[in-house]
């Protein structure tokens, strides 16, 4: 029972920066951990980044490794997405998702993992 929203997408030019927000409904915000998942048209929604509970583990695609930090503030219940050097292919609908599960560790990377997911906000690079 939580509801994230997603915000800060828009239009950049490739070599550009966007910061994504998402922010999170209900008090155990803590419990979850969170994650980043974009997609394209015509493509499956892939993983783009995750981070554990306390925020002390992060996992990246090799496509936006170097490029995003993902990060989260359990105060304030909110997950961000910094993405620098953006590129074309970056765009696509990008996606909040929230996972309580016990398997996270193992299957992060995996849309099926995760019990909540924000409405989307779309990125556009254009080149």
């Amino acid at each position: 029972q939580v509801q994230l929203v997603e915000s800060g997408g828009g239009l950049v030019q490739a070599g550009g920066s966007l910061r994504l927000s998402c922010a999170a409904s209900g008090r155990t915000f803590s419990s979850y951990a969170m994650a980043w998942f974009r997609q394209a048209p015509g493509k499956e929604r892939e993983f783009v980044a995750a981070i554990g509970r306390s925020g002390g583990t992060t996992y990246y695609a090799d496509s936006v490794k170097g490029r995003f930090t993902i990060s989260r503030d359990n105060a304030k219940n909110t997950v961000a997405l910094q993405m620098n050097s953006l590129k074309p292919e970056d765009t696509a609908v990008y996606y909040c998702a929230a996972d309580a599960g016990i398997l996270w560790s193992r299957t992060y990377y995996r849309p099926s993992e995760y019990e909540y997911w924000g409405q989307g906000t779309q990125v556009t690079v254009s080149s």
